[in-house]
């Protein structure tokens, strides 16, 4: 057993922030899969609901798998893991994929997992999504669980847990947030300049987001950028998914990395808040727009500028 794989069996649970945007997911996933993900590994589940970006993080996992129910709605029929004690030669498939969710409206639970655990003991890998729903029909956890919400969860169950379940009581709670989040940033740009919208990265924090500058200030008036959004709020307009690069916003189109992972509509956003005050990020030397969404809103924002007006008065560094 290598070294690697004796570390695995220490893993108890790490998260990440969930990113917005099919790059940044897709990087994600190729992380994780480096650092988590074993040869031994047979079952693997992934927890999360509509929108929360499950497709993307099993690309950037496993490249080049196909999945059977994609985005697109492109649908592989007949489904492959229900063949696989009759798939021989060398040229049959070593992992395979299913969406429970989407399975169980064409065959019943306690055939998929008859399936599932066939392929199992044909040593074949096996990527679940919606892992929840089958748990129950199955003997056994996954080697390896990961939920999709605000955050990304991964973990490697034992005996003793935890279940897929417990989980799911996270991540489906937590979602709401990023899906808010991400909607409030997209309407910031809306109202921002184009060419400050380029020249932004895009950062994550607890219940909001962070738009990042690297060589200096950007001239805006936080405040009144605040009002605008706010209004769109108020208006209670439709957020639509438009194409891959673009999320629609009542009559408006705008650039999107993430078109999918949005509220339906933005009376949907609570509580936005936007920070009045240009962060100076000196560990990293940048400066940040930052937005706060949820029940919490102001008193995140609150405790944000109470550190940052503490660190002003121990650092030379003046804020803007």
């Amino acid at each position: 057993m290598s070294y690697s794989h004796r570390m695995q069996k220490n893993l108890i649970q790490t998260s990440y922030f969930a990113p917005r945007g099919r790059a940044r997911i897709y990087d994600l996933g190729m992380q994780m899969g480096q650092m988590y993900l074993s040869p031994f590994d047979r079952l693997i589940g992934f927890i999360g609901d509509a929108g929360s970006g499950k497709s993307a993080l099993i690309h950037g996992m496993f490249p080049g798998l196909e999945l059977t129910n994609d985005d697109d709605g492109v649908n592989v029929r007949p489904l492959p893991i229900l063949d696989v004690t009759e798939q021989h030669g060398f040229y049959t498939p070593h992992t395979y994929h299913l969406d429970i969710r989407f399975e169980m409206g064409f065959t019943q639970p306690h055939v998929l997992a008859e399936a599932i655990m066939d392929a199992i003991r044909l040593e074949k890998r096996v990527i679940v999504e919606h892992f929840d729903l089958i748990r129950p029909h199955l003997p056994r956890n996954a080697d390896l669980l990961i939920g999709i919400g605000e955050q990304v969860i991964v973990t490697r169950p034992s005996m003793f847990g935890p279940e897929p379940s417990e989980l799911v009581d996270i991540v489906h709670t937590s979602l709401r947030y990023r899906l808010m989040a991400h909607t409030a940033e997209d309407l910031c740009e809306m109202h921002m300049d184009p060419e400050l919208v380029d020249s932004c990265q895009h950062d994550d924090i607890n219940h909001g987001f962070v738009m990042a500058f690297s060589d200096h200030a950007p001239d805006i008036d936080l405040v009144e950028l605040e009002k605008k959004v706010q209004e769109d709020i108020a208006r209670d307009l439709s957020v639509t998914y438009a194409d891959e690069v673009h999320v629609r916003v009542g009559d408006r189109v705008h650039y999107c990395s993430g078109p999918r992972t949005h509220v339906t509509s933005t009376g949907r956003v609570q509580n936005f808040r936007l920070c009045p005050e240009i962060i100076y990020d000196n560990q990293r030397n940048r400066y940040l727009i930052i937005g706060f969404v949820g029940e919490k809103s102001e008193q995140n924002l609150r405790e944000l500028l109470q550190r940052t007006h503490a660190a002003q008065m121990m650092s030379p560094i003046i804020y803007r």
